[in-house]
């Protein structure tokens, strides 16, 4: 396997470009035309993950988090991250870490959380905008269904259930050639008039390269008039957190002892509780500028990390706030690298870390 094709993979998954604009989601050790045997899966990179990488023989780790967050200007080995770096590239191990493009879509982190809890009617808990553009062009008539096929075939017009969705007007086009074109019809310096069809459709923000190129590619003329317009709509499966419903209501000193077991967490800090549960808001790792979203959305919890300790007054005893820690929260995301991987590439070798990354101890 090379590493961009399992690039390309998890792009399909959660696109890269969903990232929050802080983070450094991506390849950020290795070369993406580098041939690896198999993977290691874990949430974070330490030291020990990449010697562990290194005694099973793979060339590749794949984590949640990313190592490298800030910009580096020495590799000395006086930090972690320096020694992390430097150790990687001595072993010829890459890494790739899948961040928060992975928690803005809704098959990510947060749906192997309610996974876990066996939620219900689960959707989006804050949908993220600014993820749709409308692509609007103009096409003689007679190539109409040659151009707009092939933006269907980009993935251009799907909403929600329903793909190849698009709007078409009718009209007058007009260009004049200079001595320089080389014009589809009509003659140079010569304004010409076609029958044009205005074709419209919308697209998600992660496609607008491949969906530009398919236009190109399919549009008889020598210069393609489009336009390209951001749509503040949003994307049903596409954003921050999740909600669901557990089976049947239980009371919430229950639904704690579930908690615990579930995500194996030392401490559950906890505000207020309702007598019983079951609307669940969850966000994994720090979690807090959901709790609006949460509160309006009717939930009894909001399950999270890393609240401050003036953050839990914000619950104003209108939901429970749980706080597992971020590492807790998160542990099962290796598991949806292995289920993408094992199911698109069989034979490739996939193994999780015996690494507890967890920087955090209870007592």
């Amino acid at each position: 396997m090379k590493i961009h094709e399992i690039l390309r993979e998890i792009n399909e998954l959660a696109p890269f470009s969903y990232q929050e604009s802080y983070d450094n989601s991506g390849l950020l050790v290795g070369n993406p035309e580098t041939e690896v045997n198999g993977a290691l899966l874990c949430l974070d990179v330490t030291e020990a993950v990449v010697e562990e990488a290194k005694e099973a023989g793979l060339g590749l780790i794949i984590a949640h988090h990313p190592v490298i967050f800030s910009g580096i200007k020495r590799l000395t080995g006086k930090t972690y991250t320096e020694r992390i770096i430097i150790k990687a590239i001595q072993y010829n191990i890459a890494i790739l870490c899948v961040h928060t493009n992975l928690d803005n879509v809704y098959q990510g982190v947060n749906a192997i959380m309610a996974e876990k809890l066996e939620l219900l009617n689960t959707r989006i808990l804050k949908l993220l905008p600014n993820t749709l553009f409308q692509l609007y062009t103009y096409v003689p008539e007679a190539y109409l269904n040659t151009v707009r096929d092939a933006l269907f075939a980009a993935g251009a017009g799907q909403i929600g259930n329903y793909s190849e969705c698009g709007f078409n007007t009718s009209g007058i086009g007009t260009f004049k050639p200079n001595e320089k074109a080389n014009p589809f019809s009509g003659e140079l310096l010569v304004r010409k008039e076609e029958q044009e069809i205005k074709i419209e459709l919308v697209f998600p923000a992660a496609l607008k390269s491949a969906v530009v190129a398919a236009l190109k590619r399919a549009h008889p003329y020598e210069e393609v008039a489009y336009g390209i317009i951001p749509l503040q709509n949003t994307v049903s499966e596409i954003g921050a957190g999740i909600v669901g419903d557990l089976k049947e209501p239980m009371p919430f000193q229950t639904f704690l002892q579930q908690v615990k077991e579930v995500f194996k967490t030392g401490m559950i800090r906890y505000t207020k509780p309702p007598e019983n549960v079951q609307k669940i808001a969850l966000c994994g790792g720090s979690g807090s500028f959901l709790l609006p979203d949460a509160l309006t959305a009717g939930a009894d919890v909001f399950l999270t990390a890393d609240f401050k300790y003036h953050q839990f007054f914000d619950a104003e005893d209108k939901i429970m706030i749980v706080d597992i820690g971020h590492y807790e929260s998160e542990q099962f995301t290796p598991e949806i690298f292995y289920r993408l991987f094992t199911k698109k590439f069989p034979t490739f070798a996939l193994q999780f870390t015996s690494v507890n990354t967890n920087p955090v101890y209870y007592f």
